[in-house]
């Protein structure tokens, strides 16, 4: 379900131009921007500038905007890295989401391992 921005929603606030980012790439519909605490050479959010808490709620919601998101993820790693990336969703805090406004993690640029919690 679509909810409307929240007015203490990090990324709301940064789709609205109200906090600074920095962008690499943008559409009408996603925007996607360096993470400012990265885990890898590469790290950017791509995040839609609709509201969503997680990604499931996104697919039940608007499949073509999850497709726009992932197409977005992959332009991002062929602009920035050499193409092959990792794209991860974190859901729920306990998996690691801190902001409830749907986001992937595009993480690239160096050969990244596999640590399970």
């Amino acid at each position: 379900m679509t909810s409307a921005p929240s007015t203490d929603c990090l990324f709301c606030k940064i789709v609205a131009g109200d906090l600074p980012a920095d962008v690499v790439a943008s559409t009408d519909r996603v925007i996607a921007f360096r993470d400012i605490d990265p885990k890898a050479p590469v790290h950017v959010l791509v995040v839609p500038r609709e509201h969503h808490g997680d990604v499931a709620t996104l697919a039940a919601a608007d499949p073509a905007l999850l497709a726009e998101v992932v197409a977005m993820a992959d332009r991002v790693a062929g602009d920035l890295a050499d193409g092959q990336y990792r794209f991860v969703f974190n859901s729920g805090p306990r998996a690691g989401q801190s902001v409830f406004h749907v986001h992937g993690h595009v993480l690239a640029g160096a050969r990244l391992g596999w640590t399970p919690a």
